[in-house]
């Protein structure tokens, strides 16, 4: 487990967070060769594969099934940006915590150290603990 974080007035504001069998980058970072405000985490023991800009910009040129895989990709990530905005724009934090369960990654809530999980949700760790208390 890997999430994704930038740092504000001395805070880690959780972007994303993402399990085994992810694609996972800094899109800034890699896509424009600029150094990012984000940061990546492991949360857990990882074991990361790697792929270098140049050697992705060939496989796109050269491999058909590379563009289809990619187009994929893009696919969807497109949809959990749409999924963070949704997020981004719910005014309440108990209706926040229910569109993550219900949209996003519910079968992973129990591994995210709660800190992290509580600032991807932008609401107080100890709201955060009494919603999920709340849910059982």
């Amino acid at each position: 487990m890997v999430r994704g974080y930038f740092v504000c007035d001395s805070s880690e504001i959780t972007t994303w967070i993402d399990t085994e069998n992810e694609v996972f980058t800094s899109i800034t970072g890699f896509f424009r060769n600029q150094k990012s405000e984000e940061y990546i985490e492991s949360l857990e023991k990882t074991h990361c594969d790697y792929l270098e800009y140049e050697d992705y910009k060939y496989c796109l040129n050269h491999f058909p099934e590379m563009r289809h895989i990619n187009r994929i990709l893009l696919e969807e990530y497109y949809i959990l940006a749409e999924h963070r905005v949704y997020l981004a724009r719910i005014p309440n934090a108990r209706k926040r915590l229910a569109f993550y369960m219900q949209y996003m990654k519910p079968q992973i809530v129990e591994r995210i150290p709660r800190k992290h999980l509580a600032s991807y949700l932008a609401i107080r760790p100890e709201t955060l603990s009494r919603l999920m208390k709340e849910r059982i």
